[in-house]
């Protein structure tokens, strides 16, 4: 019998089974998906964005399918941390895969004091920080697009924990690799892209915007070429690890990105379509390994021919 490829990678000091990860946002607190998907060979399970307190998020309409994808204007509901502390940690606790708590503020003041709540979780393997949240001390603009407000949050967030630390990018910005080195020597272990890019849908009929919110996030297909373009721009200038997001649907999928430099990827919309997804793209990406001779899945990182 051959041996079977080496699936594990490394995002910083943490090792994965396997590079692939859930999308904050889309597999809830884990045990939403546990009767659907065996949670213990993933590689890691990012849970729903967190915040200080509980969070009822936008009005319905607040998700709207799109040509290759979906609009969501969610606006990051959530139990807060004290409810996840109590009703959603003691289960994650039971699985085998690393947990990453996602969190969001609307000031610096309040990434702080999440990090800081968080690093006395022994459960939660590290952070990922969305910096796509407006800064509602700077008239709402996010953090996520100024260099020196993404600065700003993660330095405070760093200050807080010792854990891992991942900032997810968002793909709103005129330069996507000013963003990357500025979090990147703010203290970052690790960068996660792309968040999801602003659209919106109208209603022909009622003249209405088919989102309660006028705008809302662009995920699925439709936005993979312009993640898998901004992960290989990324990968040019980082030194820390990435890990790609978006439009990912299957293994092939999951690859391209490897191919451009990330060492792992997070499988977000395909989650709502296909609920066992995250464990397809695992047998998937050990098929072609196999068929390919490949040992170890970092074989193929970063590997764009140019």
């Amino acid at each position: 019998m051959p041996t079977k490829p080496d699936l594990r990678v490394n995002i910083g000091r943490i090792e994965l089974q396997n590079p692939v990860m859930t999308a904050s946002g889309t597999f809830g607190y884990a045990k939403e998906y546990a009767e659907l998907v065996d949670l213990n060979r993933l590689g890691a399970i990012i849970i729903k964005g967190l915040s200080l307190q509980p969070a009822r998020g936008n009005p319905p309409p607040r998700i709207v399918e799109t040509a290759c994808g979906m609009l969501n204007a969610i606006g990051l509901e959530n139990v807060g941390i004290e409810s996840f502390e109590k009703e959603k940690l003691p289960f994650l606790e039971t699985l085998d895969p690393p947990i990453f708590a996602n969190i969001y503020g609307r000031t610096i003041e309040e990434y702080a004091a999440l990090a800081q709540r968080i690093e006395a979780l022994d459960a939660i393997a590290g952070i990922e920080v969305n910096i796509s949240c407006p800064n509602v001390k700077a008239g709402g603009l996010a953090f996520g697009t100024d260099p020196q407000a993404a600065s700003a949050v993660v330095k405070a967030v760093r200050n807080q924990t010792t854990k891992l630390l991942i900032v997810k990018l968002s793909p709103n910005v005129t330069d996507i690799t000013e963003i990357a080195r500025c979090v990147e020597a703010a203290g970052a272990d690790a960068l996660s892209l792309i968040n999801t890019i602003t659209g919106m849908a109208i209603d022909i009929e009622t003249r209405r915007s088919r989102l309660a919110n006028m705008t809302g996030g662009l995920s699925g297909p439709a936005i993979k070429p312009v993640a898998l373009r901004m992960v290989w721009q990324v990968a040019q200038t980082a030194t820390i690890p990435i890990i790609g997001i978006g439009g990912i649907m299957q293994a092939e999928d999951a690859l391209e990105f490897l191919i451009a430099g990330a060492t792992a990827v997070e499988i977000g919309t395909a989650n709502f379509i296909n609920p066992q997804a995250t464990v397809d793209i695992i047998d998937g990406i050990e098929a072609f390994l196999a068929q390919h001779n490949i040992s170890r899945i970092t074989e193929i990182v970063g590997t764009l021919v140019h």
